[in-house]
């Protein structure tokens, strides 16, 4: 497919434009009749061309489902995120297929993406429903080097200021973040992000990120029980979004918070994450493994961790626990 898709980079250089199939030869150094093969390759994998005499092919549509040449053009720029890729059309886990294939060895940055996911689940072991062709479902492996199991829960809130900004950037859907790691949209929630390490002698083997963001469904396509609480970027903003395109600003996003992280520590992420919050300066419940407070959430901590504090002016700091937004 390497020629396919350098074919379909120059196509997507020059939107609405024809090159012409001399050039298409010369630039990819193949025949006419190659350049021919290649176009019917991307045609089998869902892309729409015309074609006109002496004018050559111009690309006139992108399919819905995720490709490997659509996806390689998104993630150019990108260094080291997504250099190994793999697309599965279902599976039941995009975070189960790479812990399987950390196990075996798979580089950093390795991601999985899946059409749908069988037996998507998010914080807590909660299903998470990820129906075919309507959303991104993926998961990308973190081998930081030598770091503490205790940093963790800053990687959560790193991979959710990544998405929070990658769907602002691509969208325009006016999103924030609920602590730890919630995406919301007027709020309701559009994208869940679990961020789970493999251990040993307390630093970090390996983590997997991932990631699910409710893109193209309708409002008929979320089942009854989540109406009241979820929503997608296609009822937000009324229009289909690319996914493609969004899983390229997310990678990007994220592969460049990742190399600030490391370079600066968890101070400028923190701030990011506060100004996407919409948990600070709220009256929240969180409900913790010792019990429930209730107070104002006041900001991070140099750990991530979230700062409360109640009516009577006590301070509390939360580790864990699920947030409920008040007034």
């Amino acid at each position: 497919m390497m020629e396919a898709n350098r074919l379909l980079d120059m196509l997507l250089e020059h939107p609405g434009q024809y090159i012409s199939g001399e050039e298409l030869s010369r630039r990819l150094s193949i025949s006419r009749t190659a350049v021919w093969k290649q176009i019917a390759k991307l045609r089998e994998e869902g892309y729409e061309f015309e074609s006109a005499p002496r004018r050559g092919y111009r690309l006139t549509r992108q399919p819905d489902k995720l490709s490997h040449a659509g996806l390689l053009h998104a993630l150019q720029g990108a260094q080291m995120f997504g250099k190994r890729l793999k697309l599965l059309d279902s599976t039941p886990s995009t975070q189960e297929e790479v812990r399987r294939l950390a196990e075996e060895g798979a580089p950093h940055g390795t991601l999985v993406l899946a059409e749908e996911q069988t037996a998507g689940r998010g914080r807590q072991g909660r299903r998470w429903y990820s129906p075919p062709g309507k959303g991104v479902w993926m998961s990308l492996l973190l081998r930081p080097d030598r770091q503490p199991l205790s940093i963790a829960p800053q990687l959560t809130l790193l991979t959710a200021v990544a998405v929070c900004r990658a769907i602002r950037k691509v969208t325009g859907v006016d999103v924030g973040i609920k602590w730890p790691n919630d995406i919301l949209a007027r709020g309701r929630k559009l994208c869940g992000i679990i961020v789970e390490s493999a251990a040993e002698d307390e630093l970090i083997r390996y983590a997997v990120a991932g990631i699910g963001i409710d893109v193209n469904l309708a409002a008929s396509d979320i089942p009854p029980e989540l109406e009241a609480i979820a929503t997608s970027l296609l009822i937000e903003s009324g229009q289909r979004i690319d996914r493609t395109s969004l899983i390229g600003a997310v990678v990007k996003e994220l592969e460049q918070l990742y190399a600030l992280y490391f370079q600066e520590g968890f101070a400028p992420i923190g701030h990011l994450w506060e100004a996407l919050s919409v948990t600070l300066g709220r009256e929240i419940i969180v409900h913790t493994p010792n019990g429930v407070l209730q107070g104002t959430a006041t900001g991070l901590d140099s750990s991530g961790a979230l700062l409360l504090m109640d009516q009577n002016g006590q301070h509390f700091t939360i580790f864990s626990g699920e947030v409920q937004l008040g007034g």
